[in-house]
């Protein structure tokens, strides 16, 4: 029998596994519902993501194996309470909602199955990068099935859960970093003298192509990538140098570093 997976709330993220879900190789595995209160933005995420979308929260819940929490993290209080009693033991619970941890979703809704996932905005494009971690009643086979599940937007890890503040700086928020780096570079270029689309253009695609390299990069370390293109005496070698003497590695612990207490903070 078909596994049936229950989305609370159908904003962008929920949407994005769902995407991915229902045109994966696999989609025909899964029924798939999502629940919105408002009736109009029902209606609208049923169009928009071809699955039905109901207004009520409990009969979705009732009628799910897999529930995931997709909403506000300020909501996910509220929302708990108003499904606990539908959530029986066989059920499991995953929440997408940033800085909830499961302890405080397992105070409300008692020993059941949770999951928490930390996922990213490249799920768009079905190019995300998820980190999960257990509750302390989900199981190895909990873990198992949600990262195959998010397989379909992306890649996914599994951490514990005192780790998924570090996930949410990397990749979590890690997109805005990579677009501000892509961007400064551009914005280089354009104030030597290149159009600026032009420059964006280089940027871009030498950011894909380098991360292309990284995971196909086999024995070799991201070091030997380096290597491989900063020639000693080259061009490359010294904007690295300009690099190494800035301590750019020191710029971005610091970034991963205030991101991961911050998202600890908000998970407090």
């Amino acid at each position: 029998m078909n596994k049936k997976i229950g989305f609370i709330g159908c904003g962008k993220m929920a949407s994005a596994i769902i995407k991915g879900i229902t045109s994966s190789c696999c989609g025909e595995k899964y029924e798939i519902k999502g629940s919105e209160i408002n009736c109009e933005i029902a209606e609208l995420a049923q169009e928009r993501l071809g699955v039905p979308v109901l207004t009520d929260n409990r009969m979705l819940v009732m009628d799910s194996d897999v529930i995931f929490l997709a909403v506000k993290p300020n909501y996910v209080p509220t929302i708990l309470e108003e499904i606990k009693r539908e959530i029986t033991p066989e059920k499991l619970v995953v929440s997408i909602a940033a800085g909830v941890s499961t302890s405080k979703i397992e105070k409300i809704i008692g020993q059941k199955r949770v999951i928490r996932v930390m996922p990213n905005t490249p799920a768009l494009v079905l190019e995300g990068m998820s980190g999960i971690c257990k509750g302390e009643f989900a199981r190895d086979e909990d873990a198992a099935f949600v990262m195959k599940l998010l397989s379909n937007i992306g890649k996914c890890i599994e951490v514990d859960e005192k780790q998924i503040d570090i996930v949410t700086a990397i990749s979590g928020s890690g997109p805005a970093f990579f677009y501000k780096v892509i961007e400064d570079m551009a914005r280089a270029g354009e104030k030597l003298g290149l159009d600026y689309e032009k420059s964006l253009l280089l940027a871009t695609q030498t950011a894909l192509g380098s991360a292309k390299m990284v995971f196909n990069k086999g024995e070799l370390t991201v070091q030997n990538l380096i290597d491989n293109v900063a020639t000693k005496g080259g061009c490359t070698f010294v904007g690295i140098s300009v690099m190494n003497n800035e301590n750019s590695d020191k710029l971005f612990y610091d970034v991963i570093d205030e991101t991961a207490k911050k998202a600890h903070e908000l998970g407090a």
